[in-house]
């Protein structure tokens, strides 16, 4: 790699709980190689913050990421709805991103599995509007707003435009939930009109399921809510080898955080074990989402050639290599 740097970016990294920290040390050791300059600003957050400081996310942390050009995030144990959803409410990352794509040597069901998830991230189920409990249990509110599905279904056709992508699917429960899927429903085609060249459809939630199993390389982009988008995302995570291998984004109008779909997996925290590449695919995508394509090609082509090469492998993925010995080996292909 050439030694002079080229652009420069400011990036936030909040390498949270567990195997956060491990992925994320992986994944700056790849970057660092890179033809590019990057200047990191840590900001804490999750358990061992909240055990520290008395609260899981700063306000310094929210600071951290406000003033970056985006945010590597790592994991978040217990307290991940107090940290990641928060960040997404505060930044206004109403978009979340989860490619299912299949590897080469991955324990991967079908081969030819490539599509995106595209989930609303700021209303519905999972932002945890509950009311306390009553006599009889508990209540949580789902709401539903034309703005926010409207912004989130366009952002799916723009994604399909501009990735090359001819059909999206819209993934709802409109036959039980008449009122707020079935409103998401009816924006979805509403603005499908706008993208004539991109081909549309529309499935039950419960049918999605089904068919991610029985027939997942007919899916191209999914939009959905929230809640499904998360429960989708994970069986996606299944389908291509585990969640070792799921990458996702954050967008919003004022930034993005990028991190892997694992949680902060403490039965083997601090022990070297961990696969770091779920990181370094969400450090891709954050390469990509600054337009540096051409070192996101070359990260990820390291990252392909270990894995087709099939020598060193962490655990997860059949084989018995260390964080460590995985990191070295793509930073040798890059």
């Amino acid at each position: 790699m050439s030694t002079s740097k080229t652009n420069s970016y400011k990036i936030a990294v909040v390498p949270g709980d567990g195997i956060g920290k491990e992925v994320m040390q992986a994944t700056l050791d790849v970057l660092n190689e890179l033809d590019i300059d990057f200047e990191y600003i840590y900001g804490d957050a999750g358990d061992e913050c909240l055990e520290k400081t008395g609260t899981a996310l700063p306000k310094e942390t929210l600071d951290i990421i406000r003033d970056s050009d985006a945010c590597l995030f790592g994991a978040a144990g217990e307290t991940a709805a107090d940290v990641i959803v928060k960040i997404r409410q505060e930044m206004k990352m109403f978009a979340n991103l989860r490619p299912v794509k299949a590897y080469p040597n991955t324990n991967s069901l079908f081969e030819n599995i490539d599509f995106m998830i595209v989930r609303e991230n700021t209303e519905g189920m999972y932002i945890a509007d509950e009311e306390s409990y009553t006599d009889e249990g508990a209540v949580a509110r789902r709401i539903i707003t034309r703005e926010a599905e409207r912004r989130i279904i366009d952002y799916a056709f723009q994604y399909a435009k501009n990735n090359n992508k001819s059909k999206v699917t819209a993934v709802h429960k409109a036959n039980v939930l008449k009122k707020t899927d079935g409103l998401f429903r009816e924006i979805f085609y509403e603005v499908a009109k706008e993208y004539p060249e991109i081909a549309t459809e529309d499935f039950y939630v419960d049918a999605t399921a089904m068919y991610l199993i029985t027939q997942p390389e007919s899916f191209e982009v999914i939009v959905t809510t929230n809640l499904f988008g998360d429960i989708l995302s994970d069986e996606g995570a299944g389908l291509v080898g585990g969640l070792g291998l799921i990458p996702s984004a954050n967008i919003g109008e004022d930034g993005a955080l990028f991190e892997p779909v694992h949680g902060s997996a403490p039965d083997i925290a601090g022990q070297n074990k961990a696969n770091p590449i779920a990181m370094m695919l969400s450090a891709i995508m954050m390469l990509r989402y600054l337009g540096e394509n051409q070192a996101a090609n070359i990260f990820e082509a390291a990252i392909l050639k270990v894995l087709n090469d099939a020598n060193i492998l962490t655990g997860d993925l059949g084989g018995s290599a260390t964080t460590a010995e995985l990191t070295a080996e793509i930073k040798n292909n890059l």
